[in-house]
């Protein structure tokens, strides 16, 4: 499986990545199945820069605050307008409510809102395939319903936080991964809201208790020193960790 970041910065595009957008791929069946973890604002034009954005095949949502999914608005565009014609539906799996968040977002009325172009699947406790992925939805802690995800493919395990406080959720999402994306969008010390988002040293005391082989942090906002929740992290967690980046490739 192979793991491309998109965009990395934590609840708005920062100066230097967009929001959240990870690209999976895996080679499967004769060609490379291709699902997006996110679509933040910001992402869908940096995507370009890696494959088709017509050739995805699935997109994942963790929860819908607008750095996790507002550029499904210019991808429902895209695909309904393309000069080569309107595209097939894809699925979109998310938390319930989706359809109706995405058509009020482009202020499309709920019937058919972006149905025609997007097949709204509503995240459940039950695990799903997309071609050669298998995908298991943990409900996380945060002030809006917020999934962890965890997503196999070719024998291999990314754990992927999503926006969260720490939980049990978390540790289940990250058990025995072999990469763990988690947010760090707080600081140690700092008077942090609780059930919110994680600090660089919860990331790392995650993948500790979890045993993840791998640890990559993601979503930090642009207001804080990305070298603070590095050095977080290394104080909670003694395997190899490193900041998200656009344009970053991990192969699993």
């Amino acid at each position: 499986m192979k793991l491309t970041v998109i965009g990395c910065s934590g609840s708005y595009p920062g100066p230097d990545s967009a929001a959240s957008c990870y690209l999976l791929e895996q080679e499967a069946g004769g060609r490379t199945w291709r699902v997006l973890l996110e679509l933040g604002n910001g992402a869908l034009g940096h995507l370009h820069r890696y494959v088709d954005p017509l050739g995805i095949d699935a997109v994942l949502v963790s929860h819908l605050h607008a750095d996790h999914c507002l550029d499904l608005c210019g991808y429902y565009v895209m695909r309904k307008y393309h000069p080569t014609g309107p595209q097939p539906r894809i699925p979109v799996f998310g938390p319930d409510g989706t359809a109706e968040r995405m058509a009020r977002a482009y202020d499309l009325p709920t019937d058919p809102g972006m149905t025609e172009e997007f097949d709204f699947r509503a995240f459940t406790e039950q695990p799903f395939e997309v071609g050669p992925f298998s995908v298991v939805a943990v409900p996380v802690e945060h002030p809006v319903t917020a999934y962890g995800l965890r997503i196999t493919a070719g024998g291999a395990t990314v754990g992927y936080s999503g926006d969260t406080g720490p939980c049990e959720g978390l540790d289940r999402v990250a058990s025995d991964v072999q990469l763990l994306l988690a947010e760090a969008s707080f600081r140690s010390g700092d008077d942090n809201p609780p059930d919110l988002h994680l600090t660089g040293t919860d990331c790392g005391s995650a993948a500790t208790r979890a045993g993840a082989e791998r640890l990559v942090l993601t979503h930090i906002p642009p207001w804080f020193d990305r070298q603070t929740a590095l050095a977080e992290a290394r104080t909670s967690y003694a395997g190899p960790v490193e900041l998200a980046r656009p344009g970053a490739v991990y192969e699993l």
